[in-house]
């Protein structure tokens, strides 16, 4: 699947979710149209699938209710950084991303209850 390009303009279209989607590998974990959206348009279901594997393995990330995803692509290189953040600026786990071809230089998810979605769709 190519990537195609995805712009902070597409992720502002995204203002609540008509749907929800359970992911497939940890089925206590939704999202929403937004993360959807940027998992097609991006190739990047990876990407939700290091969040719902980080909810369903991390006990630092398990315990926290509400959760602020960072990925931010390394200036130099091909790699990444995906934080997650407490949503009172404390970082409860990182992970370095050897590899991403994602098309933005930093996105941002919450996941809340146990559902991804996009900041504008909060």
């Amino acid at each position: 699947m190519a990537t195609q390009t995805l712009t902070a303009a597409d992720l502002a279209q995204f203002t609540g979710s008509e749907n929800w989607y359970r992911h497939g590998l940890n089925r206590n974990i939704l999202y929403t149209d937004g993360a959807q959206f940027v998992a097609e348009s991006a190739g990047a279901f990876w990407l939700l699938d290091e969040i719902a594997l980080a909810n369903a393995y991390n006990r630092s990330v398990k315990v926290e209710e509400f959760q602020v995803w960072m990925l931010t692509r390394n200036k130099t290189g091909n790699g990444a950084m995906l934080i997650c953040g407490d949503g009172n600026g404390h970082t409860v786990y990182a992970k370095r991303i050897e590899y991403t071809d994602f098309p933005l230089d930093a996105i941002k998810f919450f996941c809340e209850g146990g559902t991804i979605l996009l900041p504008s769709e909060h």
